[in-house]
C-alpha cells in the first residue's frame, strides 16, 4: 500500500514520451526479421509468447493512447478532444503518404517518372490510405521484389485507434466517463470474449479476428487504468503477479487476454514509475515518425540491397529513420500542435499528447 496512485503518479514527471519512442523502434527491430523474408514467425519473440516484438509494441502503444485519450476527452471536453485528436494523427499521415508516394516511389519505381505520377494506382493508394488507412496497397513498378510490396505497410493499426477514438466520444456523450464501472464491464467483456473465441477455435483463429478483439481490450484497459486512477496503484508487485498468472496459464484461452492485460498495466507502471520514469524523457515526440517511415525506409533498404538480411540492414535503418522521424516533428506535427493550441486559445496544452500507432 506504500506505492503511489496512479493519480498521485501522474502529478510528477512522466515517461509517456520516451516509452512511446521505445514502443515505436521495438516496431522498426522487429521488423527486421520479416522485411528480407516475408515471414513475421522468424522471430524469437514470436516462438516464445506467441506474438512478435511489433505486436508486443503495438499492445504497448494501445494502451498507452487509451489512457492518455481518455484524459484528453475527461479534460478537455468534446469539442477539443475532436479537434487535438484530427490535428495530432492527420497532418503526420498526410505527410507522410505524400511523402512516399510521390517522393521516394517517383525515385525507387521501375517505370518511368512521369509515367509513374500519371498512373491511377498512384492516385488510388493516396486516397485509400488517406480515407481508410488502407496498407496493403502497393505502388506502380516499387518494390516488385521485395517479399511485402506495401510500402506504407504499419497504417493499419490507424484504423483501429481512430475507432477507439470515436468510442471514447460515444462513451462520453453517453457520460459513461463518469460511471468507473462501465470500463471494468468493457474490459471483461472483450477478455471474456476473447477467451472464449480463443477456446473455440485455437490455433485456427484468424488473425483479424484476433487483432479486433486484442487492439480494443489493450485500449480500453489502459482507459480504465485512467479513470480508476484514484483507487489503483503504481506497483511492481501488482506487475508481477500479472505476469506470472499470463506465465502458468499461458497453454490455456485465458493466456491472450491476461497477456494483453498484463502488458497494459505494464506500459502504465513504466511510465510513472519513480525510478523508470527519468530514463523516458526525451525532448522531442519522434515516436510517430519512427512509425511512419521505419518501415518504408526498411522496405527501401531491402530493395536496394536484397543480399542483406533484414537485421543486417536494422543499422542503417535506425540511422535514417531518426533523423526523418526529427524533420516529421519538427516540421510536421509540432506546428500542428501549435496550431491546436493556438485553435484552442491557449499558448500550450497541458495533457500529454498521444500519436497513433
Amino acid at each position: 500500500m506504500s506505492a503511489p496512485t496512479i493519480s498521485a503518479a501522474l502529478g510528477g514527471r512522466n515517461g509517456f514520451t520516451g516509452l512511446r519512442l521505445a514502443l515505436a523502434l521495438a516496431v522498426v527491430v522487429s521488423h527486421a526479421f520479416s522485411v528480407a523474408t516475408g515471414a513475421a514467425g522468424d522471430e524469437p519473440l514470436a516462438r516464445l509468447t506467441g506474438y512478435t516484438l511489433g505486436e508486443h509494441a503495438v499492445n504497448g502503444f494501445f494502451a498507452v493512447s487509451g489512457f492518455l485519450v481518455t484524459m484528453s476527452c475527461e479534460r478537455r471536453g468534446m469539442r477539443d478532444y475532436v479537434l487535438a485528436r484530427s490535428l495530432r494523427i492527420l497532418p503526420g499521415l498526410a505527410a507522410a503518404t505524400l511523402v512516399v508516394s510521390l517522393g521516394l516511389g517517383a525515385v525507387l519505381t521501375r517505370l518511368p517518372v512521369f509515367e509513374y505520377w500519371r498512373d491511377p494506382h498512384l492516385w488510388s493508394f493516396i486516397r485509400g490510405t488517406l480515407t481508410t488507412f488502407k496498407s496493403n496497397a502497393a505502388l506502380p513498378g516499387v518494390f516488385e521484389s521485395n517479399p511485402y510490396r506495401a510500402p506504407l505497410g504499419t497504417v493499419w493499426t490507424l484504423k483501429y485507434e481512430v475507432l477507439c477514438y470515436l468510442g471514447v466520444l460515444a462513451a462520453a456523450l453517453c457520460g459513461l466517463l463518469r460511471r468507473r464501472w462501465s470500463a471494468l464491464a468493457i474490459v471483461a467483456g472483450l477478455a471474456l470474449a476473447l477467451a472464449i473465441v480463443g477456446g473455440l477455435r485455437g490455433s485456427n483463429l484468424p488473425k483479424g479476428t484476433e487483432t479486433a478483439l486484442r487492439l480494443p481490450l489493450i485500449f480500453a484497459a489502459g482507459a480504465c487504468l485512467y479513470l480508476w486512477r484514484e483507487r489503483l496503484r503504481i506497483s511492481g508487485a501488482a506487475l508481477a503477479c500479472l505476469a506470472f498468472g499470463a506465465f502458468v496459464l499461458a497453454r490455456t484461452p485465458a493466456y491472450p487476454a491476461l497477456l494483453f492485460l498484463a502488458e497494459a498495466y505494464g506500459v502504465v507502471w513504466l511510465a510513472l514509475e519513480p525510478l523508470a520514469r527519468g530514463l523516458f524523457d526525451p525532448p522531442a515526440d519522434l515516436s510517430y515518425g519512427v512509425y511512419l517511415y521505419g518501415w518504408p525506409i526498411q522496405q527501401s533498404l531491402h530493395a536496394l540491397w536484397p543480399q542483406m538480411s533484414g537485421p543486417a540492414l536494422l543499422a542503417p535503418a535506425l540511422a535514417v529513420t531518426l533523423p526523418v522521424a526529427a524533420l516529421s516533428w519538427y516540421g510536421i506535427e509540432r506546428p500542428a500542435l501549435a496550431l491546436k493550441a493556438k485553435a484552442l486559445g491557449r499558448r500550450r496544452l497541458g495533457t500529454i499528447e498521444p500519436a497513433g500507432p
